[in-house]
């Protein structure tokens, strides 16, 4: 964002207002590059995107506490804990770069976005660019374990970057289905809402077959 001989640190937790003074959330972290004097020079957003859980955390966790290892499992079944990349996506990473995102690219200033890399990898792909042309840098993270510690280290595992509308637009633009298998459906609907006693009139089928 500054460039590798600027001074920099970061803020947490800025809140983000547009002209009418409206919140538009706050910023998980802003960096900001400053002078010898204290003075600052430039800033950028960062934004840290974890991933929502479904299913029972609460028992894994207190039997992974009880005997942690490397080697642990939980049972599948009912409740199992699994990742919701598309809540993730449609609740909080589109809302966060349309709103929050949509005023820095106003600002013309820079954005980073850091998330597990499985969750980048549920998102259609998008269209990179060169790190000069950038508006925003993905920074994906996974964890990787280290044998002889024996433990996971959350670690940089790729840097991707793209700019900030094609990138928005990719995300929030979805991919249609084949529209015969969806007119199916509605007339296996429309037969159980008639009971098998359909109308003179032709189906959604015959429609469609003009």
């Amino acid at each position: 964002m500054f460039g590798e001989k600027q001074n920099w640190t970061s803020l947490t937790e800025i809140k983000l207002t547009d002209k009418n003074d409206q919140s538009t959330g706050n910023i998980d972290f802003v960096l900001v590059s400053y002078n010898d004097k204290g003075k600052l020079l430039d800033f950028g957003s960062l934004e840290v995107q974890g991933v929502y859980i479904s299913g029972n955390l609460r028992n894994p966790f207190d039997a992974f506490m009880g005997t942690p290892s490397v080697s642990f499992k939980w049972k599948t079944g009912y409740n199992y804990p699994k990742p919701d990349y598309l809540s993730s996506s449609r609740k909080r990473l589109v809302p966060q770069m349309l709103y929050k995102g949509g005023v820095f690219k106003s600002w013309k200033k820079k954005q980073a976005v850091a998330l597990q890399k499985s969750f980048f990898e549920t998102l259609p792909l998008l269209p990179r660019v060169k790190k000069e042309k950038a508006d925003i840098a993905w920074f994906l993270y996974d964890l990787v374990l280290d044998k002889s510690a024996k433990k996971y280290n959350l670690t940089l595992m790729e840097t991707i970057y793209t700019e900030f509308e094609p990138a928005l637009l990719k995300i929030i633009t979805p991919e249609p289905g084949n529209i015969r298998d969806f007119v199916s459906l509605l007339q296996d609907r429309l037969d159980e809402r008639l009971e098998g006693n359909p109308p003179d009139a032709p189906s959604l089928k015959d429609i469609m077959s003009q």
